[in-house]
Parts: structure tokens; sequence; C-alpha cells
């Protein structure tokens, strides 16, 4: 097996919460209105340290998409998904975009985020 070379960011980052892995910078956040089956979600432009599994489409409330979880490369615990193709034209905007779950990340000062229990629209699957 080969080494595991990690990413280290600068400035306010959001990491695994599993093994403190970073996974985001602040300033590629661009929605914290998003919700799994967790609760709510981040959406990101880009994340690192991750490694994206196998396509497959879902529908989320916001419509058919084709996406792909994506792992802590560190730990290799779930952390969110990658959206590859959004089938309809409003959504068009997520491809190639992020989601990271809000209960599956630490922000960058090490507290942990707590937990809503109410979703109130935007993604979310429905499986």
């Amino acid at each position: 097996m080969g080494r595991l070379y990690l990413i280290q960011l600068d400035g306010r980052i959001y990491s695994c919460k599993h093994c403190r892995s970073h996974l985001a910078n602040s300033d590629e956040l661009l929605s914290r209105s998003f919700h799994c089956r967790h609760g709510k979600a981040y959406l990101f432009n880009n994340v690192v340290n991750v490694s994206v599994g196998p396509q497959e489409d879902r529908m989320m409330t916001t419509g058919r998409h084709t996406v792909a979880d994506i792992f802590c490369n560190c730990c290799q615990q779930l952390v969110g998904w990658k959206y590859e193709l959004a089938y309809e034209k409003r959504e068009k905007y997520k491809e190639g975009k992020f989601i990271l779950e809000r209960a599956k990340m630490i922000d960058g000062d090490g507290s942990d985020f707590y937990l809503d229990t109410h979703q109130v629209g935007s993604d979310a699957d429905d499986e």
C-alpha cells in the first residue's frame, strides 16, 4: 500500500468528525440550506481529501439527480455526495458540486455542529 497524502487547508475549515481530516475551506461554501436523511447539509464548490464512489440515480425532493457518494480518504466514512448530473434545468447549477452532511463534520475550531430535528425544503434522499 502507498502513503496517504492529505491536503491541509488554511483559514476556516470544515473537517471530518471522525478523524479530523480537512474536507473543505469556508471560502468554497455555496449554501447552508440543503438537507439529507441525517439533517442539514452544506453545498460546496470544491472539497479535498475525499474519494468518489460509483454514480447512481437518486430521486430527491428537487427531482432526479445522478450522484456519487463521497468518503473521507483518511477514515473511509461517508461524508456526503457529489452531484454529477441534474435532469431538471433549474437544478443544473448543482452539477460538479459537493454536499457535506453537517452531522459528519466539525468546523474549524473543532466544535461539533448541532443537529436540527426538522427539514425545511431542499434536497434530501427519499430512499
